[in-house]
């Protein structure tokens, strides 16, 4: 079968397509065949070789952190009836105790060895792009929405509006009432982020952005701000928390995630949240994946998928996303 593999960290030329042997299902797995495969930003700061020290990886491996497709074998203890389930899981090895990063490995293939335990079943009426898109941004939306109390009134600054999370953030927060200003680059992210129901929007590549977020909420900035950017634009739009606000700090497309000034945070009353410090639901994880998906079927969320492409493509890919040319989610077929 293909798989996209990396014989050594570098640039978005290193994911090369190869022929790799036919994954076999282990006791409580099963093989799916992908659909389609996940692409994060992640993927590409790890190819590069950023960030081992959180995600320890060493080439050659396959990229990519999850999928969606349809079960084709099973292993040991594995149910024979769940052959043909139209699934979502994440790929690679399971967390360590302690709750440590995992590298995002062994989506971007044609068929992947997976737990049984951690799969999704896809709704139906939702397509399986669909689904996959919502795979990890939707749980990361639902920990932003809870860990940053959206309501009536609330306004709420939304960093990489267009963002996988970031938009299903923009949803989220004004379905609760919360009148959204979305950030974003360039006017085509800025009209999705409309689109999506952002009240006001503005262009972060532009002088004084910040300034026009303050305009936009009357002069008091953000009750909430998310930032799904990182880096120093994220640390530009901690000067747009208000007073008692909350910020929550959660990507890290710019290299790094974002640092803001402790005693500055605790002067003016805000309180500041990391990756890790967001909450989880009682019901965990599967549980937001399956709670997020019917919330799509139904048509209160809408995933974006922005760019799909052929696993031979995968550098045109990782390519899009740091040249930050896509609109939504950037998905893999086989």
């Amino acid at each position: 079968m293909r798989a996209v593999r990396v014989d050594g960290f570098g640039g978005p030329e290193v994911l090369v397509a190869r022929e790799v042997p036919e994954p076999e299902p282990g006791p409580g797995q099963v093989v799916v065949e992908v659909a389609a495969s996940n692409v994060m930003y992640l993927d590409t700061l790890v190819r590069s070789g950023w960030g081992l020290d959180h995600f320890p990886v060493e080439p050659p491996y396959v990229p990519g952190a999850g999928v969606a497709g349809t079960v084709v074998r099973v292993g040991e203890g594995v149910a024979p009836e769940r052959v043909g389930a139209l699934v979502v899981t994440d790929t690679g090895r399971a967390a360590p105790e302690g709750g440590e990063p995992v590298p995002p490995f062994g989506g971007y293939a044609q068929r992947v060895a997976v737990p049984a335990s951690g799969l999704v079943d896809v709704p139906e009426g939702l397509a399986p792009e669909q689904a996959l898109a919502l795979l990890h941004d939707g749980p990361t939306a639902l920990s932003l929405e809870r860990s940053g109390g959206f309501g009536p009134g609330t306004w709420v600054l939304v960093l990489a509006a267009t963002g996988g999370a970031g938009s299903l953030a923009v949803q989220l927060a004004a379905a609760a009432g919360a009148r959204v200003v979305g950030a974003a680059r360039g006017p085509e992210k800025l009209a999705l982020a409309r689109e999506m129901g952002a009240e006001a929007v503005v262009d972060y590549s532009e002088p004084g952005w910040v300034e026009r977020v303050r305009e936009a909420t009357g002069g008091a900035g953000a009750d909430v701000v998310l930032d799904g950017s990182g880096g120093d634009l994220g640390e530009a739009a901690f000067g747009a928390v208000a007073d008692g606000g909350r910020f929550l700090s959660y990507g890290s497309a710019g290299g790094r995630f974002s640092e803001v000034d402790a005693g500055e945070a605790e002067r003016r009353g805000i309180e500041v949240f990391g990756l890790f410090d967001l909450e989880d639901g009682k019901e965990g994880r599967s549980g937001a994946v399956r709670r997020i998906l019917e919330m799509a079927r139904s048509g209160r969320v809408r995933p974006h998928v922005g760019l799909t492409l052929p696993l031979e493509r995968a550098e045109e890919a990782h390519r899009a996303l740091e040249e930050r040319r896509v609109l939504g989610k950037v998905l893999l077929v086989p």
